[in-house]
């Protein structure tokens, strides 16, 4: 017969089994946040939405690190790079006539 002590013993050990493992260079204080980019050359912008705990932008998988996000767009079939200490963004476009780059530059200033 297990005593109740061992019994809570084993499932404590159980659940903190359970809990995911996060990518230390991934954590945030936020989990999710959206990050507004611009067009240098348009002044056009748009918003993309990092979420850290889930490693997606814009619900694609990402590549979360300490100086970069990566991740693949399949609407525009663009790879995307994000350097998280400058907030520059280039997206490279495979073509039948060798591809092209996008520029953007987005701001990661927290709000205050």
């Amino acid at each position: 017969m297990i005593s109740y002590s061992v019994l809570a013993a084993m499932v404590g050990l159980t659940v903190g089994l359970a809990v995911p493992a996060i990518n230390c260079d991934a954590q945030e204080s936020e989990l999710a946040t959206v990050i507004t980019c611009t067009n240098p050359v348009s002044g056009a912008s748009w918003q993309i939405l990092i979420d850290y705990h889930r490693a997606t932008v814009d619900s694609n998988p990402a590549n979360i690190t300490g100086a970069k996000i990566s991740w693949f767009d399949p609407n525009d079939r663009g790879n995307y790079t994000l350097n998280r200490e400058t907030g520059n963004l280039t997206a490279s476009v495979a073509s039948s006539t060798g591809g092209y780059f996008r520029h953007g530059r987005c701001n990661l200033e927290k709000p205050r």
